[in-house]
């Protein structure tokens, strides 16, 4: 136990540790171990932003996927989903109705849906940066060719997210059909960093077939990335995939990697999905505690965002809608944190 806490400390201080040492630390459930493990995240994330947790307003624009990866909800073959797509009006009133909640990031996330082509999508991004100027607009639309990523760029986007899902590659062709490679998504993920975005990428944790290596893959990927925003949340089955009898995600396996990751990155933007809420009463605040500094409340239309179901049960009312704001911040406060309605760039670091 003292040499895990030396681990930790070394993290924080070097923010790197052998295999074997991250290994052992995502493996111990000790719990003074998880409690040095949380203090030390917390103390790492408060000298990088203080106490600021940075709301976005998330818009979910089209539950329609080209693809079939093995754990969503909405992939392609599953005929019992419910299909939607917004239209760029539909997109402009979220982002007015969210700009006047406070909100002054917009996150447009879809499924990769042939309709949102490149000349819509820039016309969009275009008209809510020319409304909204001093907003950052967030995409997660999946993966794009380099020269559709620079004409969203161009048009305005700030950020794309784009989570890898599993760097380890045996895994990821366990996860996705044919036709899908981890080498393709690698790549897209440079392309948007060499372009100027800021980029985000992340994983999930407890997925079938997964073991602790996978899990030091993803570690290691995000060292090699280097990404402005890590987003990591744990496997929620859905009823309609070959995963449905699966079972979900450790919660305090999630936590202790989120804690790392903060370790080892220490000016990431480290969301707190709402897969830790659907997991746990009070899982996104718990998010927090171990280093997480980004939350990303609802603002798709409330008639469709229960067909948004890439998981079973996943949350989408009470404080994870964007009109329940107030009740969200009371929530942030009483975890120790401050809510801040600001763009909420990634921090830089100043190397003297």
């Amino acid at each position: 136990m003292k040499n895990l806490t030396s681990v930790i400390d070394k993290l924080a201080l070097t923010r790197d540790a052998s295999d074997s040492e991250l290994k052992a630390l995502t493996e111990c459930e000790n719990g003074d171990i998880s409690q040095h493990l949380k203090r030390t995240a917390a103390a790492v994330r408060l000298k990088s932003y203080g106490r600021a947790v940075f709301l976005r307003g998330l818009i979910e624009i089209s539950s329609y996927c080209k693809n079939d990866c093995l754990y969503c909800g909405l992939r392609r073959s599953n005929s019992t989903a419910e299909r939607y797509r917004l239209n760029p009006d539909e997109i402009f009133e979220c982002c007015d109705n969210g700009y006047k909640l406070g909100f002054r990031t917009f996150v447009l996330q879809g499924g990769e849906d042939g309709y949102f082509t490149d000349d819509l999508l820039c016309k969009t991004v275009g008209e809510i940066k020319l409304k909204y100027p001093e907003c950052a607009v967030t995409l997660s639309l999946g993966e794009r060719s380099k020269e559709s990523y620079e004409k969203l760029r161009n048009a305005g986007a700030d950020r794309y997210l784009l989570r890898h899902e599993a760097a380890s590659p045996e895994l990821y062709r366990k996860l996705h059909p044919d036709g899908m490679s981890l080498e393709n998504r690698r790549q897209c993920l440079f392309n948007l960093k060499e372009l100027g975005f800021q980029a985000g990428a992340g994983f999930m944790v407890g997925t079938p077939f997964q073991t602790v290596d996978d899990l030091i893959a993803d570690l290691r990927f995000m060292q090699e990335l280097k990404p402005d925003m890590i987003g990591i949340g744990p496997f929620i089955p859905h009823r309609a995939t070959k995963f449905s009898d699966e079972k979900a995600g450790d919660f305090d396996l999630t936590l202790r990697l989120i804690a790392i990751t903060r370790l080892m990155h220490p000016y990431a933007l480290l969301p707190s999905t709402t897969a830790l809420g659907t997991l746990r009463d009070g899982g996104r605040e718990m998010g927090l505690k171990f280093g997480c500094n980004v939350v990303m409340p609802n603002l798709s239309p409330s008639d469709v965002r229960s067909k948004y179901m890439i998981y079973d049960n996943k949350l989408s009312t009470g404080n994870e809608a964007a009109e329940s704001v107030t009740n969200l911040k009371k929530s942030i406060v009483s975890a120790g944190y401050e809510p801040v309605m600001s763009r909420g760039d990634a921090a830089k670091e100043v190397i003297p």
